[in-house]
């Protein structure tokens, strides 16, 4: 599927905007002058002093009060004071996504200052394999048998109207707290506080589940300051992991707790979330160490497990053995969702093959394997990929129920929810909000819904139209895309919906050292998901760039072409080797690759035996003496990483390799090659030679680490000497 790259216009920016910008550019203490991050805020509108302020300092924002929700934060306030003088037993009842988890775990410790834990508090979080999101009846009546009169719902509740009534019947009060779409009729219960009464252009409008329950804390702790002991401050590492995690836009409140939050995050003190930063090499300071890192490995739990109980526990527990524990158990579902997520998104991509998208609005299909838990991420990667909305069902029936359960993701601004909800009348029960839902219906009914639900769309807009679509923020080169660059934009920061990640466009470039392997778990087993590397040049400066692509295979890309990509760039962080060094680690810049088409002068010239002689001739015409001159180690240990860059693109394309031109690439003599072949034979990799011509193959049984230290250094001594003896040669020229 081909997607349309839309990249943003370059405005003339006036001197006062500029300036803006650069003030607080260099309140940050960067050495830039801002002119990236005045381009990106202009074009998504934000344009006066004002809003420019609030958007880049949480310090010149003034939040809303939890009392702006009127009467029903007000009446679930005092039913928790009768409850706390009652001595009731209350029930927080989550759900078992990540926004779902951690409002759970700010319920159960903001709560918690108020109400004994365990005794007088106890939290449910639904089984995702074996019950669906939102209050079911078969729970509340285990609830009502253990003695709870309160449920508190955080992130779920609002349209379960008949379970409600089911509570009341069985004495249970209930307060929901929520932030999806609103029933049509008030249901009967205590309160319910949700932010979709308010407009839609209110600052409160856009906060997810773990933002409704932290502003039910806070007007708790507002009612009764003195029971506290601990700051409410210190719940905000745990709502900015869920309002990351959902798709919400981050505006107004939502994008004030989230600045709060990561500042944070990166210091918290919560012991299982330092071991799923670990776990995901990440240190905490970036929005995406959330949406890449803890929030995948909380949402894998449900996905592949079910039970995402023990969740709630890794993040708020304070014995580190216990979140050790916990955390690897996260870690290892994670590894098995990518899996399972891969498998379903391929049989998937078959089953669209056999549509005509030209006449396609919704992508609607259906399988009897297919885990449940994966449903709305390989929902989400075909909206992506083919620019429309997107449902799968799986029809296993496992409950004996003859019901489908479904997942669907949104893309192009349609909204999802009201688009299943025009199919109601097929559907047993749905829930969701503009961008994502789950239904579940009689798997009779699959094709009357596919039906109807692309009948629909028809009727609202012109589905010849429907190419997924690329947003660009800014055209760079690969000279750009580094340090500079990431700090400047890093003020835009959290991204999310409605302020997404900045995108850059890369023209005339070309790869090397392309390499694809399946990514291994912590047990070093490889699962199918597969990962290329590769570093990306272009005409802008020697070095390129390291770069990822995830779910694709080196095969789809040529090194003999140049191309225009998109890409995101990320800061990565390594622990630092050296002692000395305060910082305990290093970073260096990486891209991700998003999409690629093939530039209009798509022949690479390699050129690199013309820049090592300039190299060259720039030491012979250097005043320092050659004798005292040190040779800089890039020089011989650049020779060795494309040698093995090479190796690799022959075994993954299974292609043989001109010796000589080998040679003359890498500027190697017969000697240095040989040596260099002999070393890559300790690390594995088998060549034969035909007809001078290498070909190379993996043969693991041959892997010998001291003999590799041993010859690898022979090449660097025989590469280095090579080289001298080039400078001499040169200049006696």
């Amino acid at each position: 599927m081909n997607h349309q790259w839309q990249t943003a216009p370059s405005y003339p920016l006036s001197e006062d905007f500029l300036q803006l910008i650069t003030t607080h550019v260099k309140n940050h203490k960067l050495t830039t002058e801002g002119k990236y991050l005045a381009q990106i805020l202009w074009h998504r509108g934000i344009r006066d002093e004002k809003s420019v302020n609030e958007f880049l300092d949480s310090r010149y924002y003034q939040p809303s009060s939890p009392l702006d929700f009127g009467q029903e934060m007000k009446m679930a306030v005092k039913r928790l004071a009768l409850a706390m003088e009652e001595g009731e037993k209350i029930c927080i009842w989550g759900d078992f996504d990540a926004d779902g988890v951690t409002s759970t775990a700010v319920l159960w410790e903001g709560l918690g200052q108020f109400f004994t834990p365990e005794s007088q508090l106890t939290y449910y979080i639904p089984n995702r394999l074996r019950e669906s999101h939102g209050l079911n009846r078969d729970g509340i009546k285990r609830l009502s048998q253990q003695g709870v009169t309160l449920i508190v719902t955080c992130d779920t509740g609002s349209t379960n109207l008949d379970e409600i009534a089911y509570a009341t019947e069985l004495g249970i009060d209930i307060i929901v707290t929520d932030h999806h779409t609103l029933p049509e009729k008030r249901p009967p219960l205590v309160a319910i506080i949700n932010p979709r009464y308010f407009a839609d252009n209110h600052p409160l409008y856009t906060l997810s589940g773990v933002a409704v329950a932290y502003k039910l804390v806070e007007a708790m702790y507002q009612c009764f300051p003195r029971l506290p002991r601990q700051p409410l401050t210190s719940l905000l590492d745990l709502v900015v992991i869920g309002l990351i995690a959902d798709l919400v836009e981050l505006k107004g409140d939502c994008r004030y707790l989230a600045l709060e939050g990561m500042k944070i995050l990166p210091h918290t003190k919560r012991v299982g979330v330092q071991k799923l930063l670990d776990l995901a090499k990440k240190n905490g300071d970036r929005p995406m160490d959330i949406s890449f890192g803890i929030a995948p490995r909380i949402n894998a739990v449900s996905r592949i497990l079910g039970d995402a109980s023990f969740c709630v526990k890794l993040l708020t527990t304070n014995d580190r053995k216990e979140a050790e524990i916990l955390a690897s158990q996260a870690e290892e579902a994670n590894f098995n969702r990518k899996e399972v997520q891969k498998k379903v998104l391929d049989e998937a991509k078959k089953q669209v093959k056999d549509l005509d998208l030209s006449t396609t609005a919704v992508i609607v299909l259906s399988d009897n394997q297919w885990q449940t838990g994966v449903l709305g991420l390989v929902a989400n990667a075909l909206s992506q990929e083919y620019g429309r909305p997107s449902i799968l069902f799986n029809t296993m029936n496992d409950n004996n129920d003859n019901l489908a359960r479904g997942s669907a993701r949104s893309v192009n601004g349609i909204n999802l929810y009201d688009l299943v909800a025009s199919q109601r009348h097929l559907l047993t029960h749905f829930g969701g909000h503009p961008f994502a839902a789950g239904m579940a219906l009689p798997i009779e009914n699959i094709e009357l819904f596919r039906e109807g639900i692309n009948q629909k769309l028809k009727q609202q807009l012109d589905i010849t139209n429907l190419e997924p679509i690329i947003n660009i923020d800014l055209t760079v080169t690969v000279a750009e895309l580094g340090k500079n660059l990431f700090r400047e934009l890093y003020l835009i920061e959290p991204c999310g919906m409605g302020n997404p990640a900045p995108i850059y466009l890369v023209k005339n470039c070309c790869f090397k050292y392309t390499f694809s392997d399946n990514i291994k778990n912590k047990k070093d087993k490889k699962i199918k998901y597969l990962l290329t590397t590769y570093t990306l040049y272009d005409d802008s400066q020697r070095w390129g760039i390291k770069g990822k692509w995830w779910g694709h295979s080196s095969s789809e890309i040529d090194e003999n072409q140049r191309y225009d990509v998109v890409v995101s760039l990320d800061c990565k962080y390594e622990e630092n080797k050296h002692k000395k060094d305060k910082n305990p680690y290093t970073d260096y810049y990486e891209v991700t690759l998003i999409d690629l088409k093939l530039a209009e002068n798509n022949t690479v010239n390699f050129t690199t035996q013309n820049k090592e002689k300039s190299i060259i001739k720039q030491q012979i015409n250097s005043p320092v003496n050659i004798h005292t001159t040190q040779i800089k180690s890039n020089i011989y240990q650049e020779k060795w990483s494309k040698l093995m860059g090479v190796v690799k693109y022959a075994i993954n394309h299974q292609k043989y390799i001109d010796k000589n031109k080998l040679k003359e690439k890498l500027l190697l003599t017969d000697k240095s090659l040989l040596v260099g072949l002999r070393a890559l034979e300790y690390l594995g990799f088998d060549h034969e030679e035909y007809q001078q011509e290498l070909k190379f193959s993996v043969n693991k049984s041959k892997y010998n680490e001291l003999e590799y230290q041993r010859v690898i250094k022979q090449f660097i001594k025989i590469t280095k000497d090579e080289y001298i003896q080039s400078l001499f040669t040169a200049k006696n020229c």
